[in-house]
């Protein structure tokens, strides 16, 4: 049997790739939205793609089945429940479809969302006893999938088909079996995801967290509100997987604009996101510019930022910048991608155009400034565990995903040094309050870290 798992680094997903060369057949589960991963392993190992099969319908990224199909003729496969408004073909529970040695078989595994499938595997050339699981959205290395996406109106039965799905129906299962979930760290389908991408169910139910609860009524309690945040894309990604993912060659073709074009696709309510790491935004940006830099989670962070539907402009340094940012782009059903500034920031420089700046202030100005008792403004943006930790003294602490909601209360002229772990949401943080009118905020450089290592104090509520 053929086994591979393709990992989608940032935004943590998995996609299996199983099959046989002897038969020369093929099967991938979960696949990412571009598909050259899949295709090249069909040609080089010798294998036709069959069937592809996606575990629910995801809410953080967009599936590459309708992409993969439409290059291979294979079947889509589903639950036959799956609120979906394409044809595909049924997977019911005892299903089991086969490619050459490596046999699958279905099991119905509910709970984060309500049609979601898992899938027993057996390698064929070994034993009909099954080797791993494939658990989708059930079951993560150190967590388990999180049941609110499908409503709060259906949040208390879900809850339930979680608990059934993991305790009865994983649980008459041996410990032996290895478990490959469809996601890993940072994902935000779950909470807590260790940077392993497989286990196996013995060890989890003996280390994970979610699965120690002695009764439903404690699982319950502890599962029922204890969400991720839920990013503004994830909505949009469900009505795209529902309705069938465009292809990628009918998206916006790559454009690298001229300085004049760039603008005037700006005036036409273009959202800019400049890319590029904080010190190069901080030194100079187009006014307005969003900074959020290419880094492993961009993806999640874009999805929480940007409106789905926004007409997009990038800032990036060159060419394959700009490729691998729409890349990572269209996996979250982002594809109103106009294009990029030609040149970079350099060309907008150079034609004479105004520029911005969001100043980056060094931990050992600010902590002199601390000492001199003439502090600005400090706002703490980072989570409400990353704060109980220990925060810079005269603080004040607004997690940015509140100041994506309602921005904040604080006076727009005032001096405000912005910050986080590390440097890397507070100017998000900034550049998306400089876009709301705050015309003198600044960025911690480094963060709390940086802050940390300088040998600087903090404070805890302790």
């Amino acid at each position: 049997m053929y086994f591979k798992q393709i990992q989608v680094s940032g935004l943590g997903c998995l996609s299996y790739v199983l099959g046989c060369p002897q038969a020369g057949s093929m099967i991938v589960v979960d696949p990412k939205r571009d598909i050259q991963d899949y295709l090249d392993i069909s040609r080089d190992e010798g294998m036709r793609i069959t069937y592809i099969i996606d575990t629910h319908v995801h809410a953080d990224h967009v599936s590459g089945a309708h992409e993969l199909a439409n290059r291979t003729g294979a079947a889509i496969c589903m639950h036959p429940q799956s609120p979906v408004d394409f044809a595909f073909t049924p997977l019911p529970e005892g299903h089991i479809l086969e490619a050459g040695n490596a046999r699958l078989k279905v099991l119905h595994t509910p709970g984060h969302t309500p049609h979601a499938i898992s899938l027993l595997v057996s390698d064929l050339a070994r034993a009909e006893e099954p080797w791993l699981i494939l658990t989708g959205d059930l079951l993560f290395v150190g967590d388990i999938g999180r049941p609110d996406l499908a409503g709060k109106e259906v949040l208390e039965e879900q809850v339930k088909n979680l608990y059934s799905s993991l305790f009865d129906k994983l649980g008459s299962l041996p410990d032996y079996l290895e478990v490959y979930p469809a996601h890993g760290a940072g994902s935000l389908c779950g909470k807590g995801m260790s940077p392993k991408t497989n286990t196996s169910l013995g060890y989890e139910r003996r280390h994970n967290p979610r699965l120690q609860y002695n009764s439903f009524q404690a699982f319950a309690l502890a599962t029922g509100n204890d969400f991720p945040v839920r990013p503004k894309s994830f909505t949009h990604i469900i009505s795209t997987n529902k309705h069938g993912a465009p292809l990628l060659d009918r998206c916006p073709l790559e454009r690298a604009l001229s300085v004049t074009d760039f603008e005037a696709a700006m005036e036409r309510g273009a959202v800019i996101i400049d890319a590029r790491d904080g010190a190069a935004f901080g030194g100079a940006h187009i006014p307005g510019a969003l900074n959020i830099g290419f880094e492993k989670q961009l993806a999640n962070w874009v999805g929480m930022v940007v409106p789905p539907d926004a007409d997009i402009l990038l800032v990036v340094h060159d060419r394959p910048d700009y490729d691998a940012m729409r890349t990572e782009l269209h996996r979250i059903g982002y594809d109103n991608i106009l294009g990029y500034l030609s040149g970079g920031m350099q060309a907008w420089i150079y034609s004479g155009r105004t520029v911005d700046r969001l100043e980056q202030v060094g931990v050992t100005e600010l902590s002199q400034r601390a000492t001199d008792k003439t502090l600005p403004i400090l706002l703490d943006v980072r989570t409400d565990p990353e704060w109980n930790n220990g925060f810079i003294a005269e603080a004040q602490h607004l997690p940015f995903t509140e100041i994506l909601d309602n921005c904040c209360s604080l006076p727009t002229e005032e001096e405000i040094v912005v910050y986080c772990g590390s440097g890397y949401r507070s100017n998000m943080a900034g550049s998306f309050m400089k876009r709301h009118g705050y015309t003198n905020v600044k960025s911690l450089a480094g963060g709390i870290l940086a802050w940390g290592r300088a040998g600087c104090p903090t404070v805890n509520h302790n």
